[in-house]
């Protein structure tokens, strides 16, 4: 979240412009672009460009496992889209909606690791008006974003949604929770979720306001998938109690991660982010 003042937050809640303007005040920063795509003459094939931002950890082989392209919002905006195949026998793909201020590029390192370390493929995108995609980022085109590119996921790759996890960090809750409470995939994992925009700003709340942004806390309990919470108890951005009030609305909660003093920044640091996440796709998935 930006650092608003107390007043200029009073100002933004009490005489509300309305909801989608509190989000983008509060809530999103867009980074310079770490990458760019280029098309060739046929239309149909982009080329990943990574800048010295993008901090590439990897050689080119591993670049080639990664295939992008642009794919269109119900609101009109062009996306960028990475899928990163990691394993060639992996049963689950993750539509991970990344956290705030990064893009795809700054990303990308991060999926291979990821990816090849539990046996996922992971397919992302760019919300509107970062990295490459067009527009900009607002709440309601959050929820187109990921409507596009769980699309895309599907038609483009043929991925079924019962071998799809949708996974969400930090801002990029708010879009996985609003898809997985329409529709059913493999299992949910929400990584240093928030319950609302009004919750952050002001811990005391207890209802959600018409005005209110990212309302997850009148969502989860939609979602009939299983759900995974993974939250750091030292988060000094989203407050650790926003995981457990989500936890506790569940239909169908797992066994959550409760990293002992991790931040917001720093959970996938700690040894037990890897061990969880490789116990629920390796052996819980399938028994449930």
């Amino acid at each position: 979240m930006n650092n608003l003042s107390f007043s200029e937050l009073c100002c933004l809640f009490c005489c509300p412009p309305c909801p989608g303007k509190i989000a983008s005040k509060l809530a999103f920063l867009p980074p310079d672009p770490t990458y760019t795509l280029m098309c060739d003459e046929s239309g149909s094939r982009w080329t990943l460009h990574l800048s010295e931002r993008a901090d590439w950890q990897y050689s080119s082989r591993e670049k080639d496992a990664i295939e992008c392209f642009m794919t269109r919002t119900s609101k009109g905006n062009r996306i960028a889209c990475m899928f990163v195949r990691c394993s060639p026998n992996a049963k689950y793909t993750l539509l991970f909606s990344h956290g705030n201020a990064v893009d795809l590029g700054q990303m990308s390192s991060f999926y291979i690791g990821l990816g090849s370390r539990i046996n996922c493929n992971i397919f992302s995108y760019d919300y509107s008006g970062y990295g490459a995609s067009s527009g900009k980022p607002t709440e309601k085109n959050l929820y187109a974003d990921i409507e596009a590119a769980w699309l895309a996921l599907r038609t483009r790759y043929g991925i079924r949604p019962e071998n799809v996890i949708i996974y969400g960090q930090s801002i990029g809750t708010v879009p996985s929770v609003d898809l997985a409470a329409r529709y059913e995939s493999a299992a949910v994992i929400l990584h240093s979720p928030l319950t609302s925009g009004m919750r952050v700003a002001f811990p005391d709340t207890k209802k959600t306001y018409c005005f209110d942004a990212f309302p997850n806390i009148d969502k989860i309990s939609k979602i009939t998938s299983p759900v995974l919470i993974i939250h750091g108890t030292d988060d000094e951005v989203i407050d650790f109690s926003h995981g457990l009030a989500l936890f506790e609305r569940c239909q169908r909660p797992v066994e959550p991660l409760w990293v002992e003093g991790a931040g917001h920044n720093d959970v996938e640091l700690y040894g037990q982010y890897l061990e969880r996440l490789k116990q629920f796709v390796s052996q819980e998935l399938v028994n449930l």
